[in-house]
């Protein structure tokens, strides 16, 4: 379904009736590549700098996990309830189920899914043992917490198209990929500093920081697709996206910016910038 409304970009007050009119599979498309093109940003810090003090990969630690946060409520499990209160049911039922559905899928995926999280040793490696290096582990790890965040993407643009404006709307789905992407910065500069540290080159270092959110765009179309084919699981897709960031949030990002004692004060400041920024962006823009 194309989006028939107008809409003005905020920053340079130029008309985008050309994105509004573009299928909501495409709009996520390109919003995902948005969100990819600024984690090639942050792993290009690489280019100017060799490695990362820890202080500082906590900091954006902690801030990544408070975008999340803030994401999950603002633009997924509250659109989630107004959705289902809309159509009938009780309004915290569709947010339940479809939050521990995506809580579930990523404890699922971490047990599967051979990872190795930033500042840890190699006897750390999460997931099904096997034969990779210190970088593919890395980079899995990276991966696994772009997934949900690609599917949050796709998710807010396919509603858009499907509830027509009941409970969502273009500019609350445009807000979310702002946020996440800005939130991509420091974790592409987390997977390309560490790989560079590490001894591997300045080029190879930015493609593996890069590469770690190509799988964005791909979960952003799924979920735009699967919205699209399924309307009346909105309100549970919704909340399925929020309950899997909400999972990679507490049970690794959080835990990795706090694991250093003499950074928590650090880590928690930012995320508490990261869920006040969001908030912002979201109230104000979406």
């Amino acid at each position: 379904m194309a989006h028939k409304e107008a809409i003005t970009l905020w920053s340079n007050g130029h008309s985008v009736d050309f994105f509004i009119q573009l299928n909501p599979v495409v709009q996520a498309l390109f919003a995902a590549i948005f969100t990819w093109l600024l984690t090639a940003v942050g792993a290009g810090l690489v280019f100017f700098m060799k490695e990362i003090t820890r202080r500082w990969l906590d900091l954006m630690l902690g801030f990544a996990a408070g975008v999340m946060i803030a994401a999950s409520v603002w633009s997924l499990l509250i659109p989630a309830m107004d959705l289902a209160e809309g159509a009938g049911i009780p309004a915290w039922f569709p947010a339940l189920a479809g939050f521990a559905g995506g809580g579930v899928f990523l404890f699922i995926l971490d047990r599967i899914l051979p990872h190795l999280h930033p500042g840890l040793t190699s006897d750390h490696t999460e997931g099904i043992q096997v034969s990779w290096n210190r970088s593919a582990l890395l980079l899995a790890a990276i991966t696994l917490h772009n997934i949900p965040e690609g599917l949050a993407v796709g998710v807010a643009f396919g509603a858009v198209a499907v509830d027509g404006g009941g409970g969502t709307t273009l500019a609350a789905a445009l807000t979310l990929a702002l946020g996440i992407g800005i939130q991509n910065l420091p974790e592409g500069a987390a997977v390309s500093l560490p790989l560079r540290g590490a001894g591997m080159s300045r080029s190879k270092s930015f493609f593996y920081g890069q590469l770690s959110a190509v799988v964005e765009p791909i979960a952003a179309v799924l979920g735009a697709a699967l919205v699209t084919l399924a309307r009346p699981a909105l309100p549970y897709i919704l909340a399925f996206a929020a309950g899997a960031m909400i999972y990679v949030v507490v049970e690794e990002i959080i835990p990795e910016s706090q694991c250093h004692g003499k950074n928590t004060d650090l880590a928690t400041g930012g995320a508490m910038a990261g869920f006040a920024l969001m908030m912002v962006l979201d109230v104000a823009l979406g």
